[in-house]
């Protein structure tokens, strides 16, 4: 082992994926791990002592809108809460967009991510405009950032393949032009035909373009929307499963058990992924039901269950969706333990693997992800002493770093008692 390296991390508890929890020093060296061990007879120019704190890989965005992100209130408030309402708003607010206005405020989110620890985004552009805009301003930030954050970006119909004339040109233009995946939203079709056609033209774009596919799939409290049986059997039929996502999938909470369970048993042949969005599916979903209220959550535990992989995400910080969000991955897993019911030990260990490992396969990232010896040094320490302890206080990230580089640090709160005296 050298006697040097560039940045050296000392006597942090390292997360395994299998969750074991190990004492170690850290080496690095050229933007890669260069080192694990229980101690590194060694220097480094930078040191951080992390003192038995949570070493853990980055977090992971698995869903997120940054084109509409810092627009609440813009041009009105959405104040029925609903994804209609919101839809309506962003076709108001999208006439005003502008190249700088979109990369300012993706920028200026993505920036606010990284310093929580999330080092991995998947973006949606509203790709439903004939300039392209809200696509063409994320690209250019895909490529400001790459030095310290890896986005993707998919291109999103927001308005249906099929809701206007110009949609489906456009949706392949994006392609041409560079995104990373192909999106789309059957439930929101003119009809159900529709929307069939526009999940089986997804599948035909990603194959002609090699791309990944992302698809806002039944994002809707209608027990017959039922469109993710579509996704299902297009990814059985081409053997695309690991490279599908079905993000949000609420209406799977408003099937009844029968049809439910036989819809598993297609889902597990698949080995597609599934993207829950808690805080913004426990807000918009249920808006119509008086009482007893649908949670409007996809079945996370049973899928997780039945060994699929489940990830996270915003969806949406401060737009006509969600008013709310600072883009901490913590709170997203910290409402799913709530919403979900998942209080099991190994439910709540579940939750935080959902925020990393998870969403690193949901991305299609590969061997790149993971604190392992040869692997970008890309990772976290968070102020716990396990997964836990992170979930339970929302711990502070303390230290982010990216390609080698300290990116981030943040002072942990102290909080005094000051007793009463007479």
């Amino acid at each position: 082992m050298p006697s040097s390296y560039d940045l050296l991390l000392r006597q942090g508890r390292l997360l395994r994926p299998n969750g074991d929890l190990n004492t170690v020093d850290i080496g690095i060296t050229a933007g890669t791990i260069a080192a694990i061990a229980p101690h590194l007879d060694a220097s480094a120019p930078l040191e951080l002592e992390v003192e038995g704190q949570l070493i853990s890989p980055p977090f992971v965005e698995s869903h997120i809108h940054l084109d509409s992100a810092l627009t609440a209130g813009e041009p009105r408030w959405n104040e029925s809460g609903t994804l209609f309402e919101g839809i309506e708003i962003w076709r108001e607010r999208k006439q005003d967009l502008s190249l700088d206005d979109v990369k300012r405020r993706a920028l200026e989110t993505l920036k606010q991510q990284a310093m929580q620890g999330v080092l991995y985004v998947r973006s949606h552009a509203d790709v439903s405009e004939a300039n392209l805009m809200a696509l063409q301003g994320l690209l250019e930030v895909r490529e400001a950032v790459k030095d310290w954050i890896t986005l993707q970006v998919i291109a999103f119909p927001q308005d249906g393949i099929y809701g206007g004339p110009q949609n489906e040109e456009l949706l392949e233009e994006a392609l041409k032009l560079g995104a990373d995946g192909v999106g789309g939203i059957p439930h929101y079709e003119l009809t159900r035909e529709d929307g069939v056609r526009s999940v089986q033209r997804i599948f035909e774009l990603a194959q002609q373009y090699d791309r990944l596919i992302d698809i806002h799939c039944d994002e809707i409290d209608d027990d017959q929307s039922r469109f993710l049986e579509v996704v299902a059997a297009c990814a059985i039929r081409t053997g695309m499963g690991p490279r599908v996502s079905a993000s949000h999938t609420t209406a799977f909470g408003s099937y009844n058990n029968a049809y439910a369970l036989k819809l598993l048993g297609f889902l597990r042949r698949t080995q597609i992924n599934f993207i829950a969005n808690p805080l913004i599916n426990i807000t918009l979903q249920g808006r119509t039901d008086t009482y007893p209220k649908r949670r409007g959550l996809t079945r996370v535990k049973e899928l997780w269950q039945q060994g699929m992989n489940v990830s996270l995400g915003h969806d949406c910080v401060q737009d006509p969706w969600y008013s709310l969000g600072t883009g901490n991955m913590l709170d997203v897993a910290f409402m799913l333990i709530h919403v979900a019911q998942m209080t099991g030990m190994s439910e709540m260990n579940a939750c935080y693997d959902m925020i990393t490992w998870n969403g690193a396969k949901t991305l299609h990232l590969g061997e790149t992800y993971g604190i392992e010896v040869g692997k970008p040094a890309n990772l976290i320490v968070l102020d716990a002493c396990n997964r836990y302890d992170a979930l339970r206080r929302r711990a502070t990230v303390r230290y982010v770093i990216s390609r080698g580089n300290l990116i981030a640090s943040t002072e942990t709160p102290q909080m005094k008692w000051q007793p009463l005296t007479s």
